[in-house]
């Protein structure tokens, strides 16, 4: 037979509506001596409290909802790790949704996230260059907020709550310093698409570092994923004359630019050279390795978590650095 609330209160000698303020963390705050026999009852019965009833009791306290583009995406696997080891020590659940990069189904998670009435939204991914979208989607936000909900994203965005924002311009752009420095004059840029504000911060760094030494990149926009770095580098290799480097503005489309040229016989880095972005686990063991722009990506999950979670209710935007992973990937030009 299944142990009941009331099973606890008649062990503990307490009403049952203590072992429900102890066991919910209620505001109404019960006396140490009492929380002890409570939690030492729970402890030798057994007593598994009901979520239900629990979600009912403090429909706030139990989950934190998690919107992230795409969770098999590695960029944001390694940021939902950040989250959860957070989350984890917090006693939190995260019920985490795909908006695949769709602006409406974000928008309708975020209102489906706000009715299950979840204690924090985060939003782990790209703002978008869309205005109308983005003052709809704040205008859930703030609703949200008001009602006492904590907001936090990872990301350049214009929405309320806080954020932590990723160094992309300034590490696109010290990277673009060293592939310069190496002699490169011919440089082809895998991007991602242009409605995103990260593909903007990216690309800004990276043409900001060549404008300065003269050089134009020659740009192609696809997919955030290794199909849409296939599609991007077939594309460049057909300019002429071919790029001496490719610049993947993430490590998935590099992925994708390694595979296309090894199909071809290009030899990298001998013939031409493959650069990306994020440092993904795969990026390591990639032959050859790949060179690349490093983020703390589970730092990030954990940090947004932190802010959503923290005790100052005040927003605030916490920067995460960049810094270089120069592997094999990327060498001189021949000649």
């Amino acid at each position: 037979m299944a142990v009941t609330l009331a099973d606890v209160a008649r062990l503990a000698g307490v009403s049952p509506a203590t072992v429900s303020r102890v066991i919910n963390d209620s505001a109404k705050k019960v006396n140490e001596d009492l929380r002890e026999r409570v939690l030492a009852a729970v402890a030798q019965l057994h007593y598994v409290p009901n979520a239900h009833a629990q979600h009912v009791a403090r429909p706030r306290q139990a989950a934190v909802g998690v919107i992230v583009h795409d969770v098999s995406d590695p960029y944001f696997a390694e940021i939902t790790r950040g989250l959860q080891r957070q989350a984890g020590h917090h006693g939190r659940l995260l019920v985490i949704c795909n908006s695949y990069r769709e602006p409406e189904r974000e928008l309708a998670y975020v209102a489906l996230l706000r009715a299950q009435q979840v204690h924090a939204l985060i939003l782990a991914g790209s703002g978008y260059h869309d205005d109308a979208f983005t003052d709809r989607l704040n205008a859930e936000l703030s609703a949200y907020q008001h009602s006492g909900g904590r907001v936090a994203v990872i990301g350049r965005h214009r929405l309320v709550g806080s954020a932590v924002l990723p160094a992309n311009e300034a590490g696109a752009y010290e990277l673009g310093r060293r592939i310069l420095a190496q002699g490169h004059r011919r440089v082809g840029v895998i991007a991602g698409p242009r409605t995103l504000t990260t593909t903007t911060d990216r690309l800004t760094g990276f043409r900001r570092a060549f404008t300065e030494a003269g050089v134009e990149p020659r740009v192609v926009h696809a997919d955030f994923t290794r199909d849409g770095g296939v599609e991007a580098t077939t594309a460049l290799l057909a300019a002429d004359p071919a790029p001496t480097v490719l610049v993947a503005l993430n490590d998935s489309m590099a992925v994708g630019a390694l595979a296309t040229l090894r199909e071809r016989g290009v030899r990298v880095p001998e013939d031409m050279s493959v650069t990306g972005f994020d440092d993904m686990p795969i990026a390591r063991d990639v032959t050859p390795a790949l060179t690349t722009v490093r983020l703390p990506m589970v730092e990030m999950g954990e940090r947004a978590m932190a802010l959503a979670l923290g005790d100052d209710p005040c927003p605030r935007t916490e920067p995460a650095e960049a810094t270089i992973a120069w592997r094999s990937s990327c060498t001189a030009p021949a000649g």
